[in-house]
């Protein structure tokens, strides 16, 4: 008899963006064994047998929770962008000023990133390029981080911090950067580790919007 490994036996890369108390059980499991699944496969020649299999739970399982592997894949994207938003926010939070709020969101998001490798490339290849719907859920989830950068961009305006500017603009800047810096490392492996982009990417993005740096 084949032995089937329990999901249980070996944590998921996964595990740490996708337990939420709220959920069930069998559901975070399923979710969490897309995410491997996926990253592993990518998301064409991934299967939904594929899923049932390294989640150790069966087909009326999933369906019950997910209509197909569009749909799970949705909710996966949707679900690991909610918590990233969630840690970047937790950094925000813990920082003063406007310019050091921004400074926490990049190294929040960098620092999520380097320890998640397979989840980045998910939300950031994988998810590109899937077509109509997915295209439109990134297009919903990038105007949702933008518009947080948008936000402490305005504050710093309205602190003197900097000058006026076009903050909306320059938050899809700010996006479109680190999207391409992370999607590169995803490839490439470089810089290693990601981290190492932290200071000349974020020396950069303050002097787009004419700050010399966060006040410390």
């Amino acid at each position: 008899m084949k032995h089937t490994e329990s999901s249980s036996s070996q944590p998921s890369p996964a595990a740490g963006w996708l337990s939420a108390d709220d959920e069930p059980k069998t559901k975070r499991r399923i979710l969490e064994a897309a995410a491997d699944v996926f990253a592993e496969k990518g998301y064409y020649a991934a299967a939904v047998d594929d899923i049932v299999r390294a989640s150790d739970t069966s087909k009326g399982s999933f369906y019950h929770f997910f209509p197909s592997k569009q749909g799970i894949f949705l909710a996966l994207v949707d679900h690991m962008y909610s918590v990233l938003l969630r840690r970047v926010e937790t950094a925000i939070e813990q920082e003063h000023g406007a310019l050091n709020k921004v400074d926490a969101a990049l190294r929040a998001v960098l620092g999520e990133f380097s320890r998640h490798r397979r989840l980045a490339k998910i939300m950031l290849i994988e998810a590109a390029g899937l077509g109509h719907a997915f295209n439109d859920k990134l297009f919903e989830l990038h105007a949702g981080f933008a518009q947080l950068i948008r936000r402490y961009l305005d504050r710093a305006v309205a602190e003197g911090s900097i000058a006026p500017l076009d903050t909306e603009l320059a938050a899809y800047v700010w996006l479109g950067a680190i999207n391409e810096v992370v999607t590169r490392w995803v490839h490439t492996g470089q810089p290693d580790p990601l981290d190492a982009a932290l200071p000349e990417l974020r020396a950069m993005l303050l002097r787009s919007i004419g700050a010399q740096g966060a006040e410390r």
